[in-house]
């Protein structure tokens, strides 16, 4: 495909909606909600958007510009502009790193979509109705020990994002995220609503909201640091290829804090959801991936209402799903597509096939593979660790750096509009602030 006939985005809104898409995943709508409670409440959100104003905007606005700069795949555009540039090829590096963990992660997340898919049936069939604790916690059990099973969940939600993808960027990914995001944020204010009636959404506001500074240690630190630097899907290729849709109309650092307060608001509204439930109904708020396959389905079966309002939860969660899925199997299909012969279709079909492939192999690491360890890891939290820990960290050190310091610094500038203390502050935190924040999340984790 020329640059000439490289797909474009309809609109900015169209790409404001498929980047928050991609950056609201399952980890939004548990995970961060919980950090928040667990990690000082609104001290832990002051110190969360520092870490993403320092780290994860720029490297968001990093990521971008080398998209819409090379208008190709992320390898492809690494080399383009390493080549105008004057720099190695070798810099090619960081967009197949990049396009590599979107391939892994897309294998197990697949995985876990298709386990909010086979909730979501449960809810309609009433599964969760009447459980105790044991019964609700038996039910996800025998999820994960029947392999037949997780194959059919994993099936379908690979072949609904297999479908979206394949119907390209104004038809596929757009129309999606038209429909997805709209739908997700309504299914979140009703049950943001429904959580102000059950008498427990002070509680709630108290656990997400009341400062306490206590609370935060280094460790909370880092761990703010790396929820800003991995709920923007930084370091997957994902926004280097969304950027390679973009024009030069769109103001990139404007539409970065757009995303980013988007993200923002709807992981907050979901503890806003989430939380009143589990007090109401005297369960713990920190039970981690539990929360939402365990507690909340123990809830919503002992509730009025509660198929009701199982049934949202679980659409919401497999819309959350979807919107990231689809952006991770793109920069996979995009590079197909250029530098193959293969049409778009037959690039999903050929990405979809394979990351299905090997998401069967995560999945069976819960039943018949349970005991073949790599590591000391199985196969799912072998792909889980070695993504998380590893390459998209340093894709994403690899893109600041890249835009930092090997691209000219007054285009780059200019590109970003930005002059006077805005030029120099923007050069000094992509320059050493972003880099030595991914630095430190990626040596403590290890």
């Amino acid at each position: 495909m020329s640059k000439l006939s490289h797909a474009q985005w309809s609109s900015k809104m169209a790409f404001i909606l498929a980047a928050t898409g991609s950056a609201v995943g399952l980890g939004n709508i548990w995970r961060f909600s919980y950090m928040v409670g667990d990690s000082g409440g609104a001290a832990f959100v002051l110190i969360y958007l520092a870490c993403v104003a320092l780290v994860g905007l720029p490297i968001l606005v990093a990521e971008w510009l080398i998209g819409r700069r090379g208008q190709e795949n992320p390898i492809n555009s690494m080399v383009d502009l390493a080549r105008r540039n004057g720099r190695l090829p070798a810099w090619a590096l960081v967009g197949a790193s990049g396009v590599l963990a979107a391939f892994l992660i897309l294998s197990f997340y697949s995985v876990i979509g298709g386990w909010s898919l086979s909730y979501t049936l449960g809810s309609v069939t009433g599964a969760f109705s009447g459980q105790d604790a044991d019964g609700v916690g038996e039910i996800f059990t025998a999820l994960l020990g029947n392999p037949v099973a997780l194959t059919l969940w994993h099936t379908a939600f690979m072949a609904l994002v297999i479908f979206i993808v394949a119907r390209g960027v104004t038809k596929g990914l757009e129309g999606a995220v038209r429909t997805l995001m709209p739908a997700l944020v309504v299914l979140m204010l009703v049950l943001v609503g429904y959580g102000m009636t059950t008498g427990h959404f002070g509680e709630a506001l108290a656990f997400m909201f009341s400062p306490d500074w206590g609370a935060v240690t280094g460790e909370v630190v880092l761990a703010a640091m790396g929820q800003a630097f991995f709920t923007l899907s930084l370091g997957m290729g994902i926004m280097m290829a969304y950027g390679s849709y973009l024009g030069e109309d769109v103001n990139l650092i404007g539409t970065a804090r757009t995303v980013i307060i988007l993200d923002t608001t709807i992981a907050l509204l979901a503890g806003l959801a989430i939380f009143p439930i589990v007090f109401a109904n005297g369960l713990s708020p920190g039970e981690g991936p539990g929360l939402i396959f365990v507690t909340l389905p123990l809830a919503f079966g002992n509730m009025n209402g509660g198929m009701i309002l199982g049934l949202m939860f679980f659409l919401l969660l497999t819309f959350a799903a979807l919107t990231s899925a689809i952006s991770l199997l793109e920069p996979v299909v995009e590079l197909m597509e250029e530098r193959t012969p293969l049409s778009r279709v037959s690039a999903t079909l050929v990405g979809g096939v394979a990351v299905w492939a090997l998401g069967i192999a995560a999945l069976m690491s819960f039943n018949v593979w349970d005991s073949f360890l790599i590591l000391g890891l199985n196969v799912f939290d072998l792909l889980d660790t070695f993504t998380s820990k590893f390459l998209l960290p340093l894709t994403g050190l690899g893109a600041i750096l890249f835009v930092a310091w090997q691209l000219d610094r007054d285009s780059v500038t200019t590109e970003l509009n930005l002059s006077g203390g805005q030029a120099t502050l923007w050069h000094l935190v992509s320059r050493f602030v972003a880099p030595i924040g991914v630095v430190v999340v990626f040596v403590s984790s290890l």
